[in-house]
C-alpha cells in the first residue's frame, strides 16, 4: 500500500517557502504522493445561517497551479488531487491544465475527480448545480479522448469539438480516480474510473462499498483488480494509538494507497505539518 499526504490547505498558509519545505520534506520523508484538495470560493457565511461549509477565510491553493509549482521542486512525488470539482470547470480547460502538469511533472499526475457540494460555488461560476452529476461521466469521456488523440470531433449531451486538439499531449493516459460516497459513484468507478477515493473507517460498510465496485467492474467486462482505493487517515480525528491499526485494516481490505491528514490537530505553526508526518510514517508502513 502506497502512503501519501494530504496537502495540508486550509492550515499552511501562502508563504511560497513553507510549501516548497512541505513538499521537500514529505518526499524525502518516501511519502509516495501528495494529495490537494479543491474549492475555488469560499462563501460568506454573514447572511446564510446554518452554513457550515467552508468559507471565506478558508484558504485554497488553487491545485493546478500549486501542482505546476511542486511539479518543480520534487522529482518523484506523485501529485494527487481529491478531488476537482469537475463539473464547474471547463472540460477542454482541465484537459490542458492536467495534461500540462502531468508533462511538466514527468507523468505524476493523478487526477481525483468529483461533483462537489457546494452550490454558493456552481452559482458564482455560473454552472448549474442539479446537473453535475449527468455531465461528470461525460467530462471524463472527453478528457480521454483529448489526452489521446491529437485532434477530435466530439458531439455530446454538453460538450461539443469540432477537429480541435491539446498541445502538447501527455505521454501517457493519465489515471482518473472518483471521490464521493453515492452508490452512483461506485458504479461509477467500476464502469470507467482507475480508482476510488474513500473516506471512511475501515469497517464492514467500506468492506461492502469496495466489492460493489469490484463488482460492477465485472459487470463492465473490467479486471478488478486494475481498480485502486485510496483510503484517508485523519489523524486528528483518530486515536494516535489506533493509526497503525487503521492503516492496516484498510490494507486487509484492498487499499492501494492511502493519504494521511495533519489538518485539525491544532499545530502552532506550518512547518509542524511536516514533522509531523516525517515521524508518523514509519508507524503506518509493514
Amino acid at each position: 500500500m502506497k502512503i501519501g499526504a494530504v496537502f495540508p490547505q486550509l492550515e499552511i498558509g501562502s508563504d511560497p517557502a513553507v510549501v516548497r519545505s512541505w513538499a521537500e520534506t514529505v518526499e524525502r520523508a518516501r511519502y509516495t504522493h501528495a494529495l490537494a484538495y479543491d474549492h475555488v470560493l469560499g462563501a460568506d457565511p454573514t447572511n446564510r445561517p446554518g452554513w457550515s461549509g467552508y468559507t471565506d477565510k478558508s484558504l485554497f491553493h488553487e491545485v493546478f497551479v500549486l501542482f505546476g509549482y511542486l511539479a518543480a521542486v520534487t522529482t518523484e512525488l506523485e501529485l494527487v488531487t481529491g478531488v476537482v470539482i469537475l463539473p464547474q470547470r471547463q472540460t477542454a480547460l482541465v484537459a490542458k491544465q492536467a495534461a500540462e502538469v502531468d508533462v511538466l511533472s514527468g507523468g505524476r499526475l493523478r487526477l481525483g475527480v468529483g461533483i462537489g457540494w457546494n452550490q454558493v460555488e456552481y452559482d458564482a461560476l455560473g454552472v448549474p448545480f442539479k446537473q453535475r452529476g449527468a455531465k461528470l461521466e461525460e467530462q471524463v469521456d472527453l478528457l480521454r479522448r483529448l489526452w489521446a488523440e491529437p485532434v477530435i470531433s466530439y458531439d455530446g449531451k454538453y460538450h461539443q469539438v469540432v477537429e480541435a486538439g491539446l498541445n502538447p499531449l501527455p505521454k501517457r493516459r493519465i489515471p482518473v480516480w472518483f471521490g464521493g460516497t453515492a452508490e452512483a459513484v461506485l458504479r461509477r468507478t467500476g464502469k470507467i474510473g482507475d480508482g476510488w477515493m474513500p473516506q471512511s473507517d475501515p469497517d464492514d460498510a467500506a468492506r461492502a462499498a469496495v466489492e460493489r465496485v469490484r463488482q460492477y467492474a465485472v459487470e463492465a467486462g473490467r479486471d478488478p483488480a486494475e481498480i485502486g482505493f485510496e483510503a484517508r487517515l485523519t489523524l486528528g480525528r483518530t486515536p494516535k494509538t489506533e493509526w497503525a491499526a487503521f492503516a492496516q485494516a484498510w490494507r486487509e481490505i484492498g487499499a492501494t494507497h492511502l493519504s494521511v491528514n495533519t489538518m485539525g490537530m491544532d499545530l502552532k505553526a506550518p512547518e509542524d505539518h511536516a514533522k509531523v508526518l516525517q515521524d508518523v510514517l514509519p508507524q503506518l508502513q509493514n
